[in-house]
């Protein structure tokens, strides 16, 4: 299904579109609907399962494991508005949508994106006053500055989200109908429009490097001081207790940034990399965190470790003693 190129002298800018992503894979792209759902799955339950646990247990109700939870929220929705729609795409070899849906999709692509970024300088910062003014903790880190925080992440999340979605909205699509990708990300839709768009790719390139220049500076000069903080501690045990923490944020924090690096230097500069490369490393950008960041903070992070596994128990148990009783009442 291949559609000709119009002129970009052409007055024509098409509203509707169509996704078409792994296109080299053709009819076997169907193969992917079971593993691509089963990931979507194992994101919603492993994500919902630790806020659930971090909800019910007020041992937990402090700030890190709220953060956490906020985090793997975010994760959830950006699945959401992701995955549900790149389905509908395998079933189909192109999946129809409108100029308003893609860029309603982009908005929550890059808002949730960079809620990522803003709730991991959050939790830097939380784990910078507990390690480092531990004794002024429970005065510094309050509901207050939480809620501050969750407001600046959301202002800044807007600055750069609504800027690249109406820049895009006015550009003119003239090229073709037909998205060659999954989703409608920012470089995806600026690869099918008409007339100059250098602006338009440069303003997206300044933004991802001002935030991520300005994030990782944060990041990095936050956990050296964390980390230097950390050895400094007498007690050995707490000096593990700290670093195995910083640990899983690092994890967490290098799963992200790592595969949202890869992803733009192969889109912006590896012009030889075939389109369902391009299409796979978005995937692992947009999906990979989701997948990863409940797995790394259930099983590294103790406290909730523990009380997820008790939570599993618990329900495994009930199971068992709800069918040995339905097995004595009709014996």
């Amino acid at each position: 299904m291949e559609e000709p190129e119009n002129s970009t002298t052409s007055n024509i800018s098409y509203t509707d579109f169509f996704l078409v992503g792994f296109p080299g894979l053709r009819e076997w792209r169907s193969l992917l609907l079971l593993p691509l759902s089963f990931l979507y799955a194992l994101i919603v339950s492993a994500n919902a399962l630790v806020i659930y646990t971090v909800a019910i247990h007020r041992s937990l109700h402090q700030p890190m494991y709220t953060l956490i939870s906020l985090l793997l929220a975010v994760n959830i929705c950006a699945a959401s508005a992701v995955v549900p729609q790149m389905l509908s795409g395998f079933i189909h070899y192109a999946n129809p949508i409108s100029l308003e849906a893609c860029l309603a999709q982009m908005f929550f692509i890059y808002f949730t994106l960079l809620l990522d970024y803003n709730l991991l300088l959050a939790m830097a910062l939380d784990r910078y006053v507990a390690i480092c003014h531990p004794l002024r903790y429970a005065d510094l880190v309050t509901p207050h500055l939480l809620g501050l925080l969750a407001v600046v992440a959301l202002i800044r999340s807007l600055a750069v989200a609504v800027p690249l979605v109406v820049l895009t909205s006015r550009a003119r699509f003239c090229r073709t109908a037909m998205i060659r990708h999954f989703a409608c990300e920012y470089i995806a839709l600026l690869s099918i429009a008409c007339g100059d768009v250098t602006f338009n790719n440069r303003l997206g390139l300044a933004m991802r490097l001002i935030t991520v220049t300005f994030d990782l500076s944060l990041l990095g000069a936050s956990y050296t001081r964390i980390i230097y903080a950390a050895f400094q501690i007498s007690s050995g045990s707490a000096r593990a207790k700290a670093l195995h923490t910083c640990g899983s944020h690092l994890l967490v924090i290098l799963t992200i940034y790592l595969s949202g690096l890869s992803t733009s230097i192969v889109f912006r500069f590896a012009k030889s990399v075939s389109q369902d490369v391009q299409n796979l490393l978005s995937a692992i950008y947009l999906l990979l965190p989701g997948a990863l960041n409940p797995i790394i903070y259930g099983v590294r992070t103790k406290e909730i470790r523990q009380h997820v596994e008790r939570l599993l128990w618990s329900r495994k148990s009930g199971l068992v003693m709800g069918d040995q009783s339905k097995r004595l009442q009709h014996s």
